[in-house]
């Protein structure tokens, strides 16, 4: 009985160095080369673990970018609860406003791994929001959204519409194209989107 709980702690230990080992070299190579130039294979090479070994931690690399953001994306999420918990007083199109101008900041923070997220999400999927952090934030948006409509008197059966097709001009293609093509900055396309959602 001793000898299986080591076993089994041993095997624990070497998964969570396996995951380390995983997320280190990940990282290094996203960093060096971008997510979409670095291949499953290229990351399990690099790891020294064998391909099956990743793609049991990590079916893609949207999953890999995910954990490698997900403290960083847990701090964004601690951070827009406590803007909207201090300036509840104020109307939700000012707390939208300043959930957008987070979220922005949050993007440009995390600029690489967010598109790899997204890009894998987007091409094996029907839904545009099918990661935890993008239906975190759907959620809070449509709660602004749902609650504006309220105080309008507006149609509420809006609000869903204006979340997707809010969430879709944040995206990463729309947001770089804002930014690198028409040369609009990061405060410029929240008043941007302000103006044209608010």
């Amino acid at each position: 009985m001793d000898k299986t709980n080591t076993t089994s702690r041993s095997e624990r230990r070497d998964a969570a160095e396996n995951r380390q080992r995983i997320l280190n070299v990940a990282f290094r190579l996203f960093e060096m080369h971008g997510v979409e130039r670095v291949s499953m294979n290229q990351i399990a090479s690099e790891a020294q673990i064998g391909a099956g070994t990743l793609y049991r931690r990590y079916r893609n690399k949207s999953e890999l970018c995910m954990d490698l953001i997900k403290d960083n994306a847990a701090l964004f999420f601690d951070d827009v609860e406590i803007y909207l918990q201090e300036n509840a007083q104020h109307p939700p199109s000012e707390r939208l406003r300043g959930l957008l101008t987070l979220f922005i900041q949050f993007r440009e923070k995390n600029a690489e791994l967010l598109s790899g997220i997204e890009n894998a999400v987007y091409q094996g999927s029907d839904s545009r929001t099918s990661s935890p952090l993008y239906d975190q934030l759907h959620q809070q948006l449509f709660e602004l959204f749902e609650e504006i409509a309220t105080e309008t008197d507006g149609s509420q059966s809006i609000s869903l519409f204006k979340t997707d097709i809010l969430l879709t001009a944040m995206s990463n293609d729309s947001y770089l194209f804002q930014k690198n093509v028409r040369g609009n900055s990061p405060d410029r396309i929240v008043e941007q989107l302000c103006l044209t959602f608010l």
